[in-house]
């Protein structure tokens, strides 16, 4: 079985966006992502993240606020007692402030997952994946005003996400969720969420797990082999996960997880401008093979997005990565 490429999802915002929010400059932009995309071989095709970019607010890639922004329930405006509250949660010491508070029933509002998907479907014929950040990640940057539960917040949140994302037809639909990774003490809340969601997906499922990234900085620490019994939790066809940044020593302990979760691996570094050799991605894939079993690995892609990286930096990886795979099933 062949080795598909993949990306994570983000893409370096083309220059000329943030000057110009129309609805033509973006869809020339996803364009151009798309394009690149294909150029460089990749086998399913991302939008970059580009539909849920702010101009206004560039610093997390629209990665929380563009959901909690439009939901409602949620306020982003907030009091010093919110803060407080928020800031009395030890997990979540790596922001400043909470993405919003929990004023009410969560609902959709004016969250409107669908179209973003129907406008990028339009630009490509290639296969495409569409991501999403996940429920735990989402319930965790929020103060709770009203569920009193972090686990009902959390599924309150599935609930809008799942009923979405059913009417979405992509051919891998992914959640992200950067969070869990530095707290395997949730996982069984967390399972609970995300499982509610991936059940609604009609195409091939992914979860996406890393251990941050914003400024080339890693956010959560643990270890890969805390998380083994939330993996074989999830009801996800695949995992999208980092590695090529923490080494693969690690890799060992998937020999645990269930086998009917395929493995993505990471073998591209974001955290570095170095492009890697064809051939060391080549052994990275060999290595992996080698230790889980030649069936395991069902993807390779970059540990995390593209978004903080210059964009030839980007393309090059991109490049590699497709590269190296050829190189490990022996194609021209």
């Amino acid at each position: 079985m062949s080795i598909r490429t993949t990306v994570v999802g983000s893409y370096p915002v083309p220059h000329w966006l943030p000057g110009d929010s129309s609805r033509v400059a973006l869809r020339d932009a996803i364009m151009v992502v798309l394009k690149t995309q294909e150029l460089a071989g990749i086998d399913v095709i991302a939008d970059g993240e580009l539909n849920r970019f702010d101009p206004g607010h560039p610093e997390t890639n629209g990665m929380i606020d563009y959901f909690v922004s439009r939901m409602d329930g949620i306020a982003t405006r907030f009091s010093m007692s919110d803060l407080d509250r928020f800031h009395a949660d030890a997990g979540l010491a790596y922001r400043s402030e909470p993405a919003g508070v929990v004023t009410g029933e969560i609902s959709e509002g004016m969250l409107n997952l669908p179209r973003d998907y129907e406008f990028t479907r339009a630009l490509t014929s290639r296969p495409l994946k569409f991501t999403c950040t996940g429920p735990h990640m989402l319930a965790k940057v929020l103060t709770d005003r009203h569920y009193g539960d972090r686990a009902k917040l959390a599924m309150a949140i599935a609930c809008v996400l799942r009923a979405q994302l059913e009417r979405i037809q992509a051919d891998v639909i992914q959640l992200d969720e950067a969070n869990i990774s530095g707290h395997p003490e949730d996982r069984e809340w967390a399972a609970a969420a995300i499982n509610h969601v991936l059940e609604g997906v009609r195409g091939e499922s992914a979860v996406h797990v890393c251990f941050g990234n914003y400024a080339g900085q890693s956010v959560q620490k643990g270890f890969w082999w805390d998380l083994i019994p939330f993996f074989n939790q999830l009801k996800a066809h695949h995992l999208v996960l980092e590695f090529a940044r923490r080494g693969y020593d690690e890799l060992q302990a998937f020999r645990d997880m269930d086998r009917r979760i395929g493995l993505g691996l990471g073998v591209i570094d974001i955290k570095d401008n170095g492009i890697e050799p064809a051939d060391l991605i080549a052994r990275r894939i060999d290595h992996a093979a080698k230790t889980l079993g030649p069936d395991r690995v069902v993807f390779i892609h970059p540990d995390c997005g593209f978004w903080m990286l210059p964009r030839t930096v980007a393309d090059a990886k991109m490049r590699a990565l497709v590269a190296g795979r050829n190189l490990h099933e022996g194609r021209l």
